[in-house]
């Protein structure tokens, strides 16, 4: 609410009953909210996805998230290809005829290459532009679609991966049957020669798939990572790595990695690896840094003590590894020792949200990252500005004539004392100290994940849209989030809904106490273990919420784990226990679901779901509505499936119609208060095109 409006109320509080002030502001919200961001500024943002700086540290190749107008089409973000002369400051688009990917710059050359499958091509390949721009120029093609690849330090050899194909069927029927989880093609591994044009490329002789590929720097070896299957849980838990000789082709050494995998990165002299990955086989995640031998080993963790998560990692001399970690709710950028030891800090960015970054020869660094005012652009390090970071890109340039709310990092204890939770806050548009506001809790999936503090704002996170409307929005990282260390992310396996979710209505309290959060309007949404968060929130803890939003969510984990893409992560990471080991384990997994609470059911609850999710199945979102309607019909509930959608919504329109729910659905019941308002009508409220 903006301040001549806060003004008017406070002047008439003393003539006018509060009844009728009450009713003049929540049916002036819309007005008054257009000072601030709307679901169609949302719809129209761009973003950076990702930067890459060049090795003479002159250019930067970076990507962007382009949105299709939801009103005329229902299509995904393109990924458009832009050029940052750092001479001149000048940036140019080069490639936005559809969406690229895996952008690198060639070695020798210092043009640009990428992937994209443009009209006329019959799968995804490899193009190449001049640093200078150009037309993009087909470099290589292959069969099936290029998944990735990576240069050779000769710029002529690639290594690259692909989807096998699927084996056709021999039915005489006009019609074919899925088998589920049968002839699911692997992932080869293979390499050409790009200047062998009529030489097929070979594929490289290891079983399973094959996610990951890295040339060693004497050009000598590949480091490979296979799993058995291509299946998802096989993707995440069941990656090995091996050293491959480019010669003969043969595995010259195994490493003993168990675990999740994000990197693989050789040193500079070719002798050995870091792998930024899990700690162990029941590590969440992969935000370790481990070493290991190329010639075969156990890998050795180092900095075990380290209370954050590292989410990059570039070997930048023989025994320097530069870094970006998250720290709780901050980004640093530094440099660490192969034994642990010299750990520096480049950046500690405490209000930039930093998602990757790009370090040239000469030490010049480049990286993507949000801010609360802001979402993602391009900003450099260097020596020349002190370690303050330069922002060079400027897109959504319409944001600086939107008002924006204020954001800042919380903290408070836990009930039982174990630990400080930390996250963060924003506050109604034109907030008036002292006053207490309804409150949207945003619990993030998971749960190994944290919100960092950036950019809060997307179709299903209501950030400063709700706070253009007057509510303050909340983003808990509750225990188990990532970012605090390996004790605080176990912390919460083996107590699924239990005290994690206690520190969510803790957070709450604290608000509460602070004056800040009206106790009869909390409300509640998230995806996935943040719609599981919603769904607990509208059941178990029901007495508290006086509104949810439901995502992709788990009602039930007896059929979740029935029914899900990852039983085994669910297991190894999650749960620690089979749930049939006794009676005792399934009825404890039975009273973990929101469904065996709906009795206490009071909470007005919308559910919407993918219709072709297979991490968290539909029937999830199912489940709780029919419980409801049986058990509960008096509680206003609403489930809405998206058609071809999956695990979150992907598509323009199904993304702008998700937002305009969502905000209704709080304004419905959140704003008011009113658990047993009418159910809004069952059409979409997104408006016609001004």
């Amino acid at each position: 609410m903006n301040k001549n409006c806060s003004n008017l109320l406070r002047n008439w509080s003393a003539l006018v009953p509060f009844s009728i002030i009450y009713l003049f502001l929540i049916t002036s919200v819309d007005v008054f909210a257009q000072s601030g961001i709307t679901p169609e500024h949302i719809a129209k943002m761009e973003s950076v996805t990702g930067s890459v700086i060049s090795d003479d540290g002159n250019f930067i190749a970076y990507t962007k998230s382009v949105p299709a107008d939801p009103y005329t089409v229902n299509s995904p973000n393109q990924i458009h290809l832009f050029v940052l002369d750092l001479e001149n400051g000048t940036t140019r688009p080069y490639y936005t005829l559809g969406t690229v990917g895996s952008v690198q710059f060639r070695p020798g050359t210092g043009t640009i290459t990428f992937l994209t499958q443009r009209p006329g091509d019959s799968a995804r390949s490899l193009y190449e532009l001049p640093v200078d721009g150009g037309e993009a120029i087909k470099v290589f093609g292959f069969e099936r679609n290029i998944l990735s690849y990576t240069w050779h330090h000769d710029g002529n050899q690639i290594a690259f991966r692909s989807t096998e194909a699927a084996e056709s069927t021999s039915s005489p029927l006009p019609y074919q049957a899925e088998v589920f989880e049968e002839n699911q093609p692997q992932i080869r591994a293979y390499i050409a020669n790009l200047t062998r044009g009529t030489e097929s490329p070979e594929r490289l002789l290891l079983e399973g798939s094959i996610y990951q590929l890295e040339w060693s720097p004497d050009g000598e070896k590949l480091a490979v990572s296979a799993a058995p299957t291509p299946s998802v849980d096989d993707s995440f838990m069941a990656q090995q790595i091996f050293v491959v000789d480019r010669v003969t082709r043969q595995v010259i050494a195994e490493i003993n990695n168990e675990g999740k995998l994000g990197q693989i990165v050789w040193s500079p002299d070719s002798q050995r690896l870091a792998l930024r990955a899990a700690a162990n086989i029941n590590d969440p995640i992969d935000g370790r840094i481990l070493i290991v031998s190329a010639r075969g080993g156990v890998p050795v963790l180092i900095d075990r003590n380290f209370e954050g998560k590292y989410e990059q990692i570039a070997w930048t001399q023989d025994n320097t590894i530069h870094f970006l970690a998250s720290v709780s709710t901050s980004s640093v950028l530094g440099s660490i020792r192969t034994d642990g030891s010299g750990k520096q800090t480049l950046l500690s960015a405490d209000a930039h949200a930093i998602n990757s970054f790009s370090r040239s020869a000469n030490g010049v660094i480049s990286f993507a990252a949000s801010s609360p005012g802001h979402p993602t652009e391009v900003f450099i390090l260097d020596g020349n500005s002190g370690n303050v970071p330069q922002r060079k890109t400027y897109n959504n340039i319409w944001l600086d004539n939107v008002d924006l709310a204020r954001q800042e990092v919380v903290s408070y204890g836990t009930r039982d004392g174990e630990y400080v939770i930390e996250g963060m806050l924003i506050y109604p548009l034109n907030y008036t100290q002292g006053s207490s506001v309804p409150v949207i809790t945003v619990v993030h999936g998971g749960p190994e994940a944290h919100y960092s503090n950036g950019w809060l704002t997307a179709y299903s996170m209501p950030g400063q849209m709700a706070a253009a409307k007057g509510y303050a929005v909340f983003y808990p990282n509750y225990r188990g989030s990532t970012g605090r260390g390996i004790e605080f992310i176990f912390s919460s396996q083996g107590d699924l809904s239990g005290k994690e979710f206690d520190d969510i209505v803790d957070g709450v309290d604290y608000l509460i106490e602070r004056g800040i959060a009206d106790p009869d309007r909390i409300g509640v949404t998230g995806g996935s273990y943040g719609g599981y968060a919603s769904a607990w929130m509208s059941t178990y803890y029901s007495d508290r919420f006086a509104a949810a939003v439901m995502f992709v969510g788990i009602s039930n984990n007896l059929s979740k784990w029935g029914t899900s893409d990852i039983p085994e992560e669910l297991y190894l990471v999650h749960s620690r226990e089979r749930m049939w080991e006794s009676d005792a384990k399934w009825m404890d997994y039975l009273r973990r679901s929101p469904i065996y609470w709906v009795d206490r059911a009071e909470t007005p609850i919308l559910i919407m779901h993918g219709s072709n999710d297979t991490r968290v199945h539909p029937a999830q979102s199912l489940e709780l509505y029919r419980h409801l309607k049986v058990r509960k019909p008096e509680v206003p509930a609403r489930l809405v499936w998206y058609p071809g959608e999956g695990h979150g919504n992907t598509r323009s329109a199904s993304k702008f119609d998700y937002n305009y729910r969502m905000l209704q659905w709080f304004d419905t019941y959140l704003m008011t208060g009113n658990r047993s308002a009418e159910l809004p009508h069952w059409d979409a409220p997104v408006p016609n095109r001004n």
